[in-house]
């Protein structure tokens, strides 16, 4: 196979060598491999823990292999029995309410209906997942606890990663004692091979046709150019900017308000959906990642996998120049990750700098701490750390097959389609701060956005997107009441709620209660969608618009504040009215917050004990009818 990005025009003939192979227990026969690590992955960190988890067995004279389980068939997991000394890993991260990431749904709807007899199978699971989530790492519990049923052999304990604190350290120390058991289980010991073995190679093109070049695309060659449906995250449609405002009348924060058009692109979307972005880098930042490395950002390179077998020809599309891998396909602006640090610290010519980058990636607590304080604490991302370490130059090639893919942005879509077929709006708070070490650190996403000018010296203005299907759903029966709960940007998908009640009022239907729960923190500076919302409650499409303006008083007042003066009205809509509850916004303590005010009002207003509080808020959940869009 060539380069899993162009799919040359094929014959019949050719097409049979070129079929990609669905068994990985076929590939890793063929390829010697006895141990595969699957991921569950969203926006591609399980995916980059397989990889290093896939390339640390070779240091226990072992081989492994990452796969993505949309790619295989996995029913095969009993036949992993015809392998000796074989071993299954789960990398699983947890999406949404406790929902598996796309390219793992297959498996976990198999996982519930399969009774596949997996005795003699060994397996573990890493979970990656948040704290401030309802259902913390949900998908790896649950295929951990599914093997077992199934009859799998668990030889090493289910790690919990959280990504609220820690996630690299959770990952780091598991991975540490997972090692170890892996040895005693199969009576094999560390070869004392470093791991540090390049994964691809680079060759650099010095005449090629720059047609033949990728400039950003994320699939096909070209694709920006010749567009074609269906759209989605390997083929993202070009949506020109139609509308792009500042929302806020004051205060020091940036919130916008974009519209983009979707007409031509056979694009649909239901109010509650997610609109994904592409962004790309800083410039500046990109540049001066070239001066300070010393590199022509132009050359054509390809960095091309040394493992003939992988289904992963290139860490990202190739070929292409180090300007468009730092600007399109990179991640430059998180904090590295441990693995990042310690596979570079051998280009450090200063000793002193490359044992504390040694340091920082290693397991002890004093390097902990140190990676903790020095990189994800000072927010460092990689320029900042090839500036503070002047002897660290490492080629950019290497750089570049180590950093991790740059990711789709998700935002609630802030419209709805039966009243705005053609369009996608989007609420967004521009990001920006200062860090420890006194740098500006910018929001990749929001800061390109807000620079999207409607027409841009003539040319329209593009954003690269796709829509992403989601479960915040209005009720089927528009009579059903709906209190909605969304302070800040976290009103998005409620303007679009709230459109399409007004609309299915016009078209006749009976419409039940529609309360709507904002805050802010202002009423005059960011009370987002003032006009609109005022506009709805005099039409009586928004039944009550209840607003807390945190800061405009001695005390704070927040929107559970609200919900709880209203106490036996809200009530009186879900008890015996059958209201569909929605929360949207911080995950961190507004949705906890609100939960608890929902379990104080069953128990002043229900009677209800604190205990069946609880119980009947999770019933609600069950049923559907308690939804969330949160993010941390």
């Amino acid at each position: 196979m060539g380069c899993m990005y162009s799919v040359p025009k094929e014959t019949q003939a050719d097409r049979a060598l070129t079929v990609r192979e669905t068994s990985f227990i076929e590939k890793m026969k063929k390829t010697n491999r006895n141990i595969v690590v699957f991921y569950g992955s969203q926006t591609g960190t399980a995916e980059e823990f397989s990889n290093r988890l896939a390339k640390d067995a070779q240091r226990y004279g072992m081989r492994g292999m990452a796969a993505d389980p949309e790619e295989y068939d996995m029913s095969e997991i009993s036949r992993l029995v015809e392998i000796d000394n074989s071993l299954a890993v789960f990398c699983m991260a947890t999406y949404g309410e406790g929902d598996p990431t796309d390219n793992a749904q297959d498996f976990y709807d198999w996982l519930q209906e399969t009774d596949a007899e997996l005795d003699g199978v060994n397996y573990t699971v890493f979970a990656l997942g948040n704290k401030t989530y309802e259902h913390y790492n949900a998908m790896g519990k649950y295929v951990d606890k599914r093997l077992a049923e199934l009859g799998a052999k668990r030889i090493f304990d289910l790690g919990l990663g959280d990504d609220d604190g820690n996630l690299e350290e959770d990952f780091v120390s598991w991975r540490e004692q997972f090692w170890p058991a892996v040895c005693e289980h199969f009576g094999v010991e560390a070869t004392g091979e470093d791991s540090s073995i390049r994964q691809y190679e680079l060759v650099v093109h010095t005449d090629i046709n720059m047609n033949k070049v990728y400039t950003g695309e994320m699939g096909r060659l070209k694709s920006f150019e010749t567009q074609k449906p269906p759209f989605d995250s390997k083929n993202p449609f070009l949506a020109p900017v139609t509308a792009n405002r500042k929302l806020n009348k004051g205060g020091s924060r940036h919130l916008m308000h974009l519209e983009l058009d979707i007409s031509g692109s056979k694009i649909r979307y239901d109010s509650g959906d997610h609109v994904a972005v592409y962004p790309i880098n800083d410039a500046s930042i990109v540049n001066k990642i070239g001066d300070v490395l010393g590199v022509d950002l132009d050359t054509v390179i390809s960095l091309n996998n040394l493992d003939e077998e992988s289904n992963k020809k290139h860490p990202f599309p190739c070929p292409t120049t180090y300007r468009t891998a730092l600007t399109h396909y990179l991640d430059i602006t998180n904090p590295p990750r441990t693995n990042v640090l310690y596979e570079l610290a051998q280009y450090a010519t200063d000793p002193k700098e490359q044992e504390t980058m040694r340091k920082m990636a290693s397991s002890s607590s004093e390097g902990k701490a140190l990676y903790q304080s020095w990189v994800l604490d000072s927010r460092r991302n990689i320029l900042a750390i090839l500036e503070d370490m002047p002897s660290l130059r490492p080629p950019i090639d290497h750089l570049c097959e180590l950093m991790p893919r740059l990711q789709a942005r998700y935002y609630s879509i802030a419209s709805s389609s039966k009243v705005h077929t053609n369009t996608i709006a989007v609420c967004a708070v521009v990001v920006e701060y200062e860090t420890k070490t006194g740098r500006t650190n910018k929001g990749v996403a929001t800061n390109w956005l807000k620079n999207k000018v409607v027409t841009d010296n003539g040319h329209k203005s593009t954003v690269p997107m796709y829509v992403r299907k989601s479960q915040f759903r209005l009720p089927f029966k528009a009579s059903n009441p709906v209190i909605m709960i969304g302070p800040g940007t976290g009103i998005a998908p409620f303007m679009g709620f709230i459109q399409e009640r007004g609309w299915l009022k016009e078209q006749g239907k009976e419409v039940g209660e529609t309360v709507l729960y904002y805050g802010c923190r202002h009423r005059n500076e960011d009370f987002l969608y003032q006009e609109e919302l005022e506009e709805f409650e005099k039409a009586g499409v928004l039944t009550k618009l209840n607003v807390a303006f945190s800061r405009d008083q001695e005390h704070k007042v927040y929107v559970q504040h609200l919900l709880k003066k209203n106490k036996e009205h809200v009530w009186k809509l879900i008890h015996t009215e059958n209201a569909h509850i929605y929360i949207c916004g911080d995950a961190r303590n507004m949705a906890r917050d609100v939960q608890n005010a929902f379990y104080e009002i069953a128990e002043e207003v229900g009677g209800l004990t604190h205990t069946q509080a609880v119980d009947y808020i999770k019933k609600l959940m069950t049923k559907g009818r308690y939804s969330q869009d949160v993010w941390s």
